[in-house]
């Protein structure tokens, strides 16, 4: 389940701040902020982590040496009061630092889970949309499908792609890629 912690905080402190999730010891569970607001999720399942694995190793497999892949737990930071740690990353290799990536990712997967689906529809993806993240997929490991959306000229996220099961879909951004949802799935499809 995401929760969205209600912390007593004293009453001039403000919203959360990057700065404050650097204390919360590493308990399996993942932590990211959005404007302040902290939301914690459960560690992940291991369907989803199959998923994340194989999305992570076809992605590598064809990424342009000016781009680096990474998979959570890794942080987006954007200001002091988001930090994000989408499930599959990827980023200009000049963006990134050893411990962040304090630039929008040039792409961002995330793998949705019961507890995760509606903020990984939703608020996830509306603030990615807003740091200007060129590209925002969607996998329902269920299906097995992925959903595609990539900024439009005016800034806003369109769907240009979905395959589900065997269907192949073929990408161009952030770079060429070929994705089979069921072979993200490994013995699991």
């Amino acid at each position: 389940m995401t929760v969205m912690a209600d912390i007593e905080l004293p009453a001039d402190s403000g919203p959360l701040t990057v700065h404050d999730l650097e204390g919360i010891p590493f308990d399996g569970r993942r932590y990211e902020l959005i404007d302040g607001v902290l939301i914690v999720s459960p560690a992940p399942g291991r369907r989803h982590q199959k998923i994340v694995m194989k999305l992570a190793r076809v992605l590598e497999d064809v990424c342009p040496a000016e781009y680096d892949v990474l998979v959570a737990p890794f942080a987006v930071h954007s200001g002091d009061k988001i930090e994000l740690q989408p499930d599959v990353l990827v980023g200009l290799d000049e963006d990134f630092t050893d411990k962040d990536l304090p630039a929008p990712p040039v792409l961002a997967v995330e793998v949705l889970s019961p507890s995760t689906a509606i903020h990984d529809l939703n608020t996830k993806k509306a603030v990615y949309e807003r740091l200007g993240t060129g590209s925002y997929w969607v996998i329902d490991p269920a299906a097995p499908a992925l959903t595609v959306f990539e900024l439009d000229a005016d800034g806003h996220y369109q769907q240009v792609a979905k395959a589900a099961g065997d269907e192949a879909v073929e990408l161009e951004q952030p770079f060429p890629v070929r994705i089979v949802p069921r072979e993200l799935l490994g013995r699991l499809g």
